[in-house]
């Protein structure tokens, strides 16, 4: 891979700054270019507060941050998409739904100076979209939460293959694949390296083994948290806020399993685009980069240190590789027979 993570005094250009919560619009002069930018995302309000106090410090400027679901920022979008309101959208749980939303004209095409250098897939992750519509700026593995006064380490489950086994059943949850990202991604990957039908098989008896298949991608590994669940699916994020709030919580790493960028991308017909850009550049920036350790996501920014055991060169070595192509294809269908199938 070519001169990945790069790091250049271009991170630190930027016009704006992050408001703290929802639509809020924060005060004060603009410099740069005086215009606000406007970020949609549907990343935790107090961590884009965070973003949007350091992003003050250090540029000044005014962000107007807009939260909500992802499937209701996409459909936001398309529906400006002849009048644009964003100029980025970040986060989503991953690649997936920005690819799905580059066949639908709403992202440009925009890759800071940060980021020219890598490679497009590096051990199975994608680092970036082919044509520039997104970048990634941090990483997430997907895996199993478990609850260690339930669990030991040694008995937890170390592969996909071993959640099948007898002792855990009615011990596990996991998101529902026909309302949750993070569980359609569980599917499709099982689908990649098993075929349909055997992960059709699969999934009947992973269904055996749940006590409960909530909406919520987060909720399993909350369940855990609260003795609800031995063992629950989601990404590896969601179980070291849970350890670091005081919570009975930790992480196991599959053999082989998803590890995906979250992304960044500029908004097709911004209102602000130069904005937009160096807003992107801040998001890989060693400041913004340290934001996003502190909530226990895997920076991507070599400078910045992971405060969990996991960082992109572990993580790396158990990710699958994803065929974009065929999620893209087959994402809606996969989603609706689940729903025919278990619902």
């Amino acid at each position: 891979m070519k001169k990945m993570f790069k790091f250049t005094g271009a991170m630190l250009l930027a016009v704006s700054m992050l408001t703290a919560c929802a639509g809020e619009k924060s005060g004060g002069s603009s410099e740069g270019d005086g215009k606000r930018i406007t970020l949609y995302s549907p990343e935790t309000p107090d961590f884009t507060k965070e973003l949007a106090k350091k992003y003050e410090e250090v540029i000044g400027g005014n962000v107007d941050v807009h939260y909500a679901g992802t499937n209701v920022l996409v459909n936001q979008m398309l529906a400006e998409k002849e009048n644009p309101k964003a100029d980025v959208w970040y986060g989503g749980g991953g690649i997936l739904p920005f690819e799905a939303a580059v066949e639908r004209g709403i992202l440009a095409s925009y890759i800071p100076d940060f980021a020219a250098d890598w490679d497009i897939t590096e051990n199975g992750i994608k680092l970036k979209h082919e044509d520039g519509k997104y970048v990634g700026v941090e990483i997430f593995v997907l895996g199993f939460s478990y609850n260690p006064e339930l669990v030991s380490e040694e008995e937890a489950p170390k592969t996909w293959e071993d959640l099948l086994d007898p002792k855990w059943k009615g011990k596990i949850q996991f998101p529902n694949p026909a309302a949750s990202g993070t569980a359609t991604l569980m599917v499709m990957d099982q689908m990649m390296r098993q075929g349909e039908d055997k992960a059709w098989e699969y999934f009947e008896k992973l269904v055996d083994q749940a006590n409960s298949t909530p909406d919520s991608g987060s909720a399993p590994t909350k369940a855990v948290a609260m003795g609800e669940a031995h063992i629950g699916i989601g990404f590896d994020f969601m179980a070291y806020e849970q350890k670091a709030k005081g919570e009975t919580v930790d992480f196991i790493v599959p053999d082989k399993t998803p590890v995906l960028v979250n992304p960044a991308t500029l908004i097709e017909g911004a209102p602000n685009a130069e904005g937009g850009k160096k807003f992107i550049d801040f998001l890989l920036s060693k400041e913004a980069q340290q934001i996003m350790a502190d909530w226990y996501h895997i920076p991507i920014n070599p400078e910045v240190e992971s405060k969990t055991p996991l960082s992109i060169d572990k993580v790396k070595e158990v990710a699958v590789d994803l065929d974009i192509d065929w999620v893209n294809e087959n994402y809606d269908r996969v989603r609706n027979e689940w729903k025919d199938k278990f619902q």
